[in-house]
C-alpha cells in the first residue's frame, strides 16, 4: 500500500499508510494523546481527527492546553445546542451558529421567542446528547444537493445562504446522530468530548442584522475545557455585569442612549460631558506636545469627494442617505480621511515640510445595522481621535516608533498598562498599492516593533486592502482585552488624491500616509474606561471631585463659600444643601463614587479644619481649606 511522510513539530518523520488519519497517528504515539486530542493541524490548516492524509503533510496535533481547541469546542458546542433545540422544538427552524469570543450563539426562527426557563430545558437535552457521545461526521454535497436536501428539512434560512454561493462549489456537512448542519468546521470527534458548557441568555436578533428581515431567537452559551475554567467564566461575567457601561452610565448620571433621539446616538449629560472634555483638553495637550497640527473638517462632504476617496463605491452602504442641497449631492461623513489629505493638498509640499500630523476629534456617522449597536460601544455617530501622518520613506521608522511611544504613555495614563499587539499584512487578492511599498511598510512595521522590544503577533493577509497595519489591544482590570489603537497605512487615498511632495531631485514622490487611532472612538474609549474602573474614576478625570456635605442646611453657607475657593483652584466640586440625614448624603456620594468629601458642620466652621474623607470611608489628617486644595490638585498632576 503507498504510504506518507508524516512530519511531526519536533522534526521527527514517521512513515504512515497513506489514508492515515490524525486520530491514526495520536493512537501510534499514545491512548493518552489521543484521548485528548481535538483536531489537527494538517499543512497549516485545521482538520477533523476523521480526516484522511493522502500525501506527504506536516502535522500538528491540537489538545485542550492548545488555543486553537476552544474555537473548535465552542462550535462544536453550538450544534450540540442547535440539536437539542430541534429535539425539544421540531417546528423550529435554525439559521447560523457562529463562535465567538468565550461563547457561541445561534439563530433560531420561532413564533414563541425562548425564555429563560426553555434554556433549562435545553441545557438537560444538551447533556444527554453528549452523554450519547455521538459521533461527529463530515460529508461533501455539491451546491444543488444542498439546496435540495435543506429545501426538504424546511430550512429556509439554510436554502437562502446556499443560493448565494457559487455554483460549482462544493460543500461540507457536519451530522451527529439526527442532526445535520452546513459548516466548514472542523468540529470535535464526537459530542461526548465536550467537557463543560452552560447557556448564557436569550435575546432578540434581525436575520443578517437588518431591522428589515425577521425578528430570530438568538440563544448565546459558552464551553470549556473543564469545570473550572467554565466557573472562572461565569464569576467573569458577574463582576463584567457590575461594570456594564449601560449600567453605570445610568446610575452615574453620564450619558443616554434615547429611543426619541434616535438608535445609536449617544446624549451627554453634565458629568458625562464634563468627562469627555477633560480627556479632549488631555489629547489635545499631548497632541500639541508631540507635533502635531489640530485640524477642523465639516460634518458633510460633496458626493464628487466620497467618488475619488472611493467610498461611494465599496462603502456606500454604512452611509447615511444622500441629501441634495442646492442641486448637489452631500453625504454625512463616515471617515475624517478625505478632508486630511484636502487640508494636505491645500499647497505644494516640500520633502523640507516633512512629516506633517494633522489631527483632529472629528464625529463620523454610519449607518450601522440596529443589532449590531451596544451603548457606546457601536454606534451610529461618534467622535474619533484621528490622525494623519504624511511623511518620506526615510521618516517611516522614525515615525512609527513615536507613533508606538506616543499610543502607550496615552494610554498609561488612563491605567492600562498590559497590551497585546497584532500585525496585518497583505492581503493575498485583493490590494491597491505597489506590492514593493506594502514590503517597505510592513518592515517598517517589524523593525520598530522589534527596535522597542515589543511582542506582536501576526496576522498573514489580515491586512486592508489599503494598506497594513498595527492593532493594539488594551487589557482591563478583569482581563478582558478591547480592540481601540490601530496605525493604519493608506496606499488607496494618495493615488486616488494625486497626492505629492517635490522630493530633493526636485521630482514629483508620493508622500507615505500613516492613519492612527489611539483611542478608537471616545464614545467606545469611555465606554471601556467605565467598564475598566468600575465607574470609579482616578481624580483627573472625575466628573466631580469633591462633594461637600453640610450637616444642616444651616451650614450651607459656610459651605457654599468654601465650593467657590475650591472651584477657583479648578477642583470639580459639588455641594449637598438638601435637607437629608449626613449619612443619607454620605451614602449617596459613595453610590455616585465621587472620589472625595467633606463634611462641614459647626467644629468645622469653627476651627477652619476640615477633614477629608475618600470614597471608602478612609480619612487624611485634618488640614485647612488651602491645604486641602493643595492636597487635591497634587494629586490629579501625580495621576497624569
Amino acid at each position: 500500500m503507498p504510504s506518507v511522510n508524516i512530519t511531526l513539530p519536533d522534526g521527527a518523520v514517521k512513515v504512515y499508510d497513506r489514508g492515515v488519519s490524525p486520530m491514526d497517528i495520536a493512537l501510534s504515539i499514545s491512548e493518552g494523546l489521543a484521548r485528548n486530542c481535538v483536531v489537527a493541524e494538517v499543512n497549516h490548516r485545521l482538520t477533523d481527527m476523521a480526516y484522511k492524509i493522502e500525501e506527504d503533510a506536516e502535522i500538528r496535533l491540537i489538545t485542550w492546553k492548545d488555543s486553537e481547541a476552544h474555537d473548535v469546542l465552542l462550535h462544536s458546542t453550538a450544534h450540540v445546542m442547535a440539536q437539542a433545540v430541534q429535539r425539544l422544538f421540531p417546528e423550529v427552524k435554525v439559521t447560523i451558529g457562529p463562535s465567538i469570543e468565550n461563547r457561541f450563539y445561534y439563530d433560531f426562527d420561532t413564533e414563541t421567542p425562548f425564555t429563560e426557563n426553555d434554556l433549562l430545558k435545553i441545557e438537560a437535552e444538551m447533556k444527554k446528547i453528549i452523554k450519547e457521545n455521538l459521533t461527529v461526521s463530515r460529508s461533501e454535497i455539491s451546491r444543488n444537493d444542498a439546496i435540495k436536501l435543506f429545501d426538504k428539512m424546511g430550512e429556509s434560512y439554510k436554502v437562502e445562504i446556499i443560493s448565494e454561493i457559487p455554483e460549482d462549489e462544493i460543500l461540507s456537512l457536519y451530522s451527529q446522530g439526527d442532526f445535520t448542519d452546513l459548516c466548514r468546521g472542523p468540529h470535535i470527534p464526537s459530542t461526548g468530548k465536550i467537557p463543560a458548557f452552560k447557556l448564557l441568555s436569550v435575546a432578540g436578533a434581525y436575520w443578517r442584522g437588518d431591522e428589515k428581515n425577521k425578528m430570530l431567537s438568538r440563544i448565546y452559551g459558552t464551553a470549556f475545557p473543564s469545570k473550572k475554567e467554565l466557573n472562572a467564566y461565569l464569576q467573569l461575567l458577574e463582576e463584567a455585569k457590575k461594570r456594564d457601561h449601560r449600567k453605570l452610565g445610568r446610575e452615574l448620571d453620564l450619558f443616554e442612549i434615547s429611543d426619541t433621539v434616535g438608535q445609536g446616538l449617544s446624549l451627554w449629560y453634565p458629568k458625562g460631558a464634563t468627562m469627555r472634555k477633560l480627556i479632549e483638553d488631555y489629547w489635545h495637550a499631548e497632541h500639541r506636545t508631540r507635533g502635531y497640527d489640530i485640524i477642523q473638517t465639516p460634518h458633510i462632504g460633496k458626493a464628487e469627494l466620497w467618488e475619488t476617496s472611493g467610498h461611494l463605491s465599496f462603502y456606500k452602504e454604512s452611509m447615511y442617505p444622500v441629501m441634495s442641497v442646492e442641486n448637489q449631492d452631500y453625504y454625512l461623513k463616515p471617515m475624517n480621511c478625505p478632508f486630511h489629505i484636502m487640508v494636505y493638498k491645500r499647497h505644494q509640499t516640500s520633502y523640507r515640510d516633512l512629516p506633517l500630523r494633522y489631527a483632529e476629534l472629528g464625529t463620523v456617522y454610519r449607518h450601522e445595522m440596529s443589532g449590531v449597536l451596544h451603548g457606546l460601544m457601536r454606534v451610529r455617530g461618534f467622535t474619533q481621535d484621528d490622525a494623519h501622518i504624511f511623511c518620506t520613506p526615510d521618516q517611516l521608522n522614525d515615525e512609527i516608533e513615536k507613533l508606538l511611544q506616543f499610543s502607550f504613555d496615552f494610554l498609561k495614563a488612563f491605567g492600562f498598562e498590559e497590551y497585546e499587539l497584532y500585525l496585518s499584512t497583505k492581503p493575498e487578492e485583493k490590494f491597491v498599492g505597489e506590492p514593493a511599498l506594502w514590503e517597505k511598510a510592513q518592515e517598517s512595521l517589524r523593525k520598530s516593533m522589534k527596535k522597542m522590544n515589543i511582542d506582536y503577533k501576526v496576522d498573514e493577509g489580515g491586512g486592508s486592502f489599503y494598506g497594513p497595519k498595527i492593532d493594539i489591544k488594551i487589557k482591563d482590570a478583569i482581563g478582558r482585552l478591547w480592540q481601540c489603537t490601530t496605525i493604519q497605512f493608506d496606499f488607496n487615498l494618495p493615488d486616488r488624491f494625486d497626492m505629492t511632495y517635490t522630493g530633493s531631485d526636485g521630482e514629483a514622490h508620493r508622500p507615505f500616509v500613516i492613519h492612527r487611532a489611539i483611542m478608537g472612538s471616545l464614545e467606545r474609549f469611555i465606554g471601556v474606561l467605565i467598564e475598566h474602573t468600575a465607574g470609579k474614576f482616578p481624580l483627573w478625570y472625575a466628573p466631580v471631585q469633591l462633594k461637600l456635605i453640610p450637616v444642616s442646611e444651616k451650614y450651607n453657607d459656610v459651605a457654599n463659600k468654601i465650593a467657590a475657593d475650591v472651584r477657583e483652584a479648578n477642583i470639580r466640586v459639588e455641594m449637598d444643601g438638601r435637607n437629608e440625614r449626613v449619612g443619607y448624603k454620605i451614602r449617596e456620594a459613595e453610590t455616585l463614587k465621587i472620589p472625595y468629601m467633606i463634611v462641614v458642620g459647626q467644629q468645622e466652621e469653627e476651627s477652619g479644619i476640615f477633614k477629608l474623607r475618600h470614597q471608602g470611608g478612609e480619612e487624611e489628617t485634618p488640614m485647612p481649606i488651602e491645604e486641602m486644595i493643595k492636597f487635591i490638585n497634587d494629586q490629579v498632576k501625580d495621576q497624569k
